[in-house]
């Protein structure tokens, strides 16, 4: 195998894991001194400088505490922190960005249906899920940002989550390193204490519905619009109700049923019909529509689908829509 045979994925993918590694066994060039004298003597170029060194430093899994400490002793604790969190954030968007272009594809393949409704899920929270691990750090931030890139999340809600969720701890890094490293021992333990509040906050909020999320899609049946596109075309086979209500601004499927989701319980009977027939449920996104197929599971309905990302997908692949 020859360079002009291998592929630049995998040469980028090579290059990190060396660097990273080579970082792993040279432990005296992350050593916070070295690092913040590195920057001071370049000068008026210092905040740049840091800048980029703290972004190539989350792409080669330097813990990003030692980059916050050192903005804060450099620039004090205005300065450090908008240094920081931007550092930060373009580090972690330069990861995620690494880990789309060179696995995402190949973890979609090798993935098995449990993972891969795991990453839909995670792909359907979107920025919510994003600010929940930014805010609640359950995996460290430098894996995080390589595993949210094998997500299909949208690069623009990444980013902007992950800047504005970073900023307490990029604040708190930055105060520690300002207030000098002596101080540490006296007030890690305050901020510490202060960010698992902060924490505990987010988790209140975030996590019920990502749970719900989760636990739909490993329960909800769905059905992709190319699934369902050859399958219209064959009279009889399938039954596609529209669950939103009759105005629907996006347009309808042709000849799809207007089934609202407050009628569903009163009118079930009269789908009855339809219990031995698979039925695709639509609505603009695909929540209501997630909700309705619990209900027609629950009254017996044999093969019941949610079309994944509902009308707005559809207008997004330019399909016909019919109006009411």
């Amino acid at each position: 195998m020859t360079l002009r045979t291998v592929s630049p994925r995998l040469l980028l993918g090579i290059a990190i894991v060396a660097g990273a590694l080579w970082l792993a066994v040279h432990p005296g060039q992350l050593d916070p001194a070295f690092i913040e004298n590195a920057i001071r003597s370049l000068g008026p170029w210092s905040p740049a400088a840091h800048v980029v060194l703290f972004a190539v430093g989350t792409v080669l899994f330097v813990p990003g505490a030692l980059f916050g400490l050192a903005g804060g002793v450099l620039f004090g604790p205005v300065w450090g922190t908008t240094l920081n969190v931007a550092g930060a954030t373009l580090g972690a968007t330069a990861a995620f960005l690494v880990a789309r272009y060179v696995a995402a594809d190949w973890v979609r393949e090798k993935a098995g249906a449990r993972l891969e409704r795991l990453i839909k899920g995670v792909e359907a929270e979107g920025w919510r899920f994003v600010a929940l691990t930014r805010l609640v750090p359950l995996i460290p931030f430098n894996l995080l940002n390589y595993a949210l890139g094998l997500t299909r999340i949208r690069t623009a809600s990444y980013t902007l989550a992950s800047f504005i969720c970073m900023v307490p701890g990029a604040l708190a890094y930055t105060w520690l390193g300002y207030a000098g490293r002596e101080a540490i021992a006296g007030n890690d333990a305050a901020i510490r204490y202060g960010l698992m509040g902060l924490g505990l906050l987010a988790a209140v909020s975030f996590v019920p519905r990502l749970l719900q999320r989760l636990k739909n899609e490993l329960s909800v049946r769905w059905i992709e619009i190319g699934e369902l596109v050859p399958r219209l075309d064959a009279a009889g086979t399938i039954a596609v109700i529209d669950v939103r209500g009759p105005e629907g601004p996006l347009g309808h499927i042709a000849n799809a049923r207007n089934v609202p989701l407050p009628e569903l319980p009163a009118r079930v009977a009269e789908l009855g019909s339809l219990v031995q027939t698979p039925v695709v449920l639509v609505c603009k996104t695909d929540k209501r529509s997630a909700s309705a197929a619990a209900m027609l599971d629950a009254a017996g309905f044999r093969d019941v689908f949610v079309l994944r990302g509902g009308m707005v997908r559809w207008n997004e692949a330019g399909l016909p829509v019919a109006n009411r």
